[in-house]
């Protein structure tokens, strides 16, 4: 189809129908000092193709990427160790060039790929089914929250402390939409999760609580405890899980009372990227599934009693359900979801377990080494793979000084709840299978310098 420019006329009558004044009113949602109103300032309104190129490489080179130097980086975001075999498979044609699979008689083996992820993400979580992928972690968890109140007709959302703020943000952004209230306060700087509070906010018009499990600070928060409460108060707990490799080393939350399970999976398969794309996983009890957004696969036999696989239950808003949709998610991640499901195929049970493993034996080294400086202090009882410590001084600044020392020494809580003063000294280190001594040593030599 060709572009057909509007008339000025058609925008007339195009907002006149939606009753906006002009088509400014339709960005009223962005902040004023996010919208251009001209030109970029500072860039040439045309150059060659030689010397963007140019430019746009002496940009690139200003980049400190995650394999050039010690990268200690984490909070929903993270670097492990990915297969080069995963990147050769999804660039097969039949998986890059494949889109939503509608017709199962022309997409089996795209059909089959989702089917699998199902399997694995469900076992991963202890949830009774899961889908075939959502866009990302955090809209996933808001996805959660709306399918808690439809489930149980109730409009007040609890989030713990620990919650990820980008997460507790999309909720309460996407909830200013249809009116959920959402309880929600930043964390604090102690060894312990606020479980008794969490506890004592719900009430009987919750519809639900969420738990990140490991939390931003990098605790593991009582599930079980956490889920017994609130179910006897008739709300839903909603686990959200932003580094799925440490379920290689801790009890699945559905296997501790969630009844919905949300999370990121980038960390398997995908890589960072610069920022994305990224893999919403999602998993409940089965008797939700009718409640649960976005689309699931599902194993069948045809009129020969050969097994085939079919696309199933996606109550969104292009098929019949209409307005009455669960969501207005219109795909899934298909091609992260494969590079997901092929990583850990490789890894297996056993293997994921070892990655998990070794990530928290790298953090373990990492925690004695820093708490072996004066000043520093480990604020974690338990850990995986992130820990946070607390420094004398703002995070922010030494995390910049470390940068200048040439390492990315972790994310810094002021970074993450800039209005949070009491939060500013803390920062979170992250480790992986890929952390070696020597990158312990130069977090730990360069930290000494700095607070020097």
């Amino acid at each position: 189809m060709r572009y057909l420019p509007l008339t000025e006329a058609d925008r007339a009558a195009m907002l006149s129908v939606i009753g906006a004044a002009d088509v400014d009113a339709l960005f009223a949602d962005v902040p004023a000092e996010a919208r251009l109103d001209g030109p970029v300032h500072g860039l040439p309104l045309h150059a060659s193709e030689m010397a963007v190129e140019r430019h746009m490489t002496a940009l690139a080179g200003q980049n400190m990427s995650a394999g050039s130097v010690p990268f200690f980086l984490g909070a929903g975001a993270y670097r492990h160790h990915v297969p080069a075999s995963v990147d050769h498979l999804i660039q097969r044609g039949e998986f890059l060039t494949a889109y939503t699979p509608y017709q199962p008689e022309i997409a089996q083996g795209t059909l089959q790929v989702l089917f699998e992820f199902q399997t694995q993400v469900a076992r991963l979580l202890g949830t009774d089914i899961a889908n075939a992928s959502m866009y990302d972690g955090s809209t996933a968890a808001w996805e959660a929250v709306a399918m808690a109140g439809r489930i149980t007709k109730r409009k007040r959302a609890v989030l713990c402390r620990g919650l990820h703020p980008h997460y507790a943000a999309t909720i309460a952004t996407m909830a200013r939409f249809t009116g959920d209230e959402i309880d929600h306060k930043a964390p604090r700087l102690e060894a312990g999760c606020d479980t008794a509070g969490l506890i004592a906010a719900i009430d009987d018009a919750t519809s639900c609580v969420v738990v990140q499990y490991p939390d931003i600070l990098g605790r593991l928060p009582d599930l079980a405890v956490i889920s017994a409460a609130a179910q006897a108060r008739g709300a839903l707990v909603i686990a959200v899980v932003t580094e799925p490799v440490a379920l290689g080393l801790v009890e699945a939350p559905g296997q501790l009372g969630a009844d919905i399970v949300v999370g990121e999976g980038q960390a398997i398969g995908v890589g960072l990227q610069f920022g994305g794309p990224y893999l919403g996983l999602f998993g409940c009890r089965e008797k939700f599934v009718r409640q649960m957004p976005g689309r699931l696969c599902g194993e069948t036999v045809d009129a020969e009693g050969k097994r085939g696989f079919v696309l199933t239950l996606s109550t969104r808003e292009q098929h019949i359900r209409r307005e009455k949709a669960t969501s207005n998610i219109c795909t899934n991640s298909g091609l992260c979801a494969l590079a997901f499901s092929i990583h850990m195929t490789l890894l297996g049970g056993e293997g994921l377990a070892r990655m998990a493993t070794l990530s928290h034996v790298r953090a373990r080294q990492a925690a004695d080494a820093l708490a072996a400086i004066p000043g520093v202090r480990v604020l974690n009882d338990a850990y995986v793979n992130e820990f946070t410590v607390v420094l004398p001084r703002d995070a922010r600044e030494v995390v910049r000084e470390l940068a200048d020392r040439r390492v990315l020494g972790g994310v810094s809580l002021g970074r993450l709840y800039p209005s949070e003063s009491d939060l500013a000294n803390g920062l979170l280190v992250t480790t992986s299978e890929l952390t070696t001594d020597a990158d312990i040593a130069a977090l730990a030599d360069a930290l000494k310098e700095v607070l020097a």
